[in-house]
């Protein structure tokens, strides 16, 4: 049973060392859309930010902001200070690692596009040979203040995606396809 109402992912929310260049980065490299600032220096009374956000107390929203990338979901950026603040992003492999992934028309095109702009690129274009996901290429990138970010593409569909399509059942969100992905 899930969330009455429950529609679909809305937004994702992160945290930048500098919202600034962060926005920057999503708007060149992405083509992301800054579309407002929602708050600015921030600090909830007493224990707000403990009890709403799970954050130290003095914790301060230094700004955050609402981005569009394309035909997909909403980004909302933060930029924070906190007393206890940890300033590493974490890895895939640690407990709540994670990675945003952008889909792409063309993957040649886009990993020359990144290198193209500085962009570090990590190994290259990775494609499935079998199982569900066959069809689909990825490759992770890195904004410049460490978080992993991915490009995929997938062309021609996935085997999962044609199976799932020709048997009437719910297909993977794509946002090439929005209107598509769901029965």
């Amino acid at each position: 049973m899930a969330i009455p109402g429950m529609r679909g992912m809305e937004h994702i929310g992160f945290t930048v060392p500098d919202i600034n260049e962060a926005c920057d980065f999503f708007e060149k490299i992405l083509g992301a859309e800054t579309l407002y600032t929602a708050a600015k220096d921030f600090r909830g009374e007493g224990n707000w930010m403990k009890d709403h956000l799970n954050v130290d107390p003095r914790c301060v929203i230094k700004e955050f902001r609402y981005m569009r990338c394309g035909n997909g979901t909403n980004l909302e950026v933060f930029q924070y200070e906190a007393p206890d603040q940890v300033k590493i992003p974490p890895k895939n492999s640690d407990i709540g690692g994670h990675h945003l992934a952008f889909y792409v028309d063309d993957m040649d095109a886009a990993i020359k596009f990144l290198k193209d702009n500085g962009v570090k690129v990590l190994g290259e274009p990775t494609s499935y040979t079998d199982g569900p996901n066959l069809g689909l290429t990825w490759c992770y990138f890195m904004a410049p203040w460490g978080q992993q970010l991915e490009i995929v593409s997938a062309p021609n569909g996935t085997v999962f995606d044609r199976e799932a399509k020709a048997a009437g059942k719910t297909r993977l969100f794509h946002p090439k396809y929005v209107a598509e992905t769901t029965i």
